[in-house]
């Protein structure tokens, strides 16, 4: 009887402990990632490597952010252009938030979903880091890069509280 019960004391004591360990390690909320790929540019002058945003682009971007008005961002990222800046500024001035950027060159997912666990995030990148970055945070080479007419690929990557992630790819037009 005796044994049963310093058993039963070490497990109270010791249970608890391993579940508050456990606890630390997992995120506390979901963290859902959107990113997508900046929207129409001025192709007039092939020269510019910077170029802006044409009326349709311009128009995009807001729809985009019409689009995500009832989604309450953490972050919006966007890459050093002013075509991503420009799409991105709209969602952004909407969250009351300042843009941060990243180096599209410089593409590491672990890093990112460390850097943004639990967090509701916007990514604008290009038509070939976007699909990268996704393929980075997942974990595999899932999606190709996307076509140079196309501006309206979504892609949502959520992941739980439990670390399962789940992704899914709209095309919004």
């Amino acid at each position: 009887m005796k044994y049963y019960l310093i058993l039963f004391l070490v497990l109270s004591f010791s249970l608890p402990s391993c579940a508050q360990d456990n606890k630390k390690e997992s995120p506390t909320e979901t963290a859902t990632y959107y990113f997508v790929r900046h929207a129409e540019k001025d192709r007039s002058d092939k020269s510019n490597r910077n170029p802006h945003l044409t009326e349709k682009g311009l128009e995009r971007a807001e729809n985009w952010s019409n689009a995500l008005k009832n989604i309450k961002f953490d972050v919006v990222y966007s890459t050093d252009y002013n075509r991503t800046k420009e799409t991105a500024q709209p969602t952004a001035d909407k969250n009351n938030l300042e843009l941060t950027i990243y180096d599209p060159r410089n593409l590491d997912g672990n890093a990112f979903l460390k850097a943004n666990k639990g967090k509701t995030v916007l990514v604008v990148g290009h038509s070939n880091t976007t699909p990268m970055f996704v393929n980075s945070v997942l974990g595999n080479e899932k999606y190709p890069q996307i076509d140079d007419n196309n501006n309206a690929n979504l892609y949502i990557v959520t992941v739980s509280t439990s670390g399962e992630m789940s992704d899914i790819l709209l095309v919004i037009e």
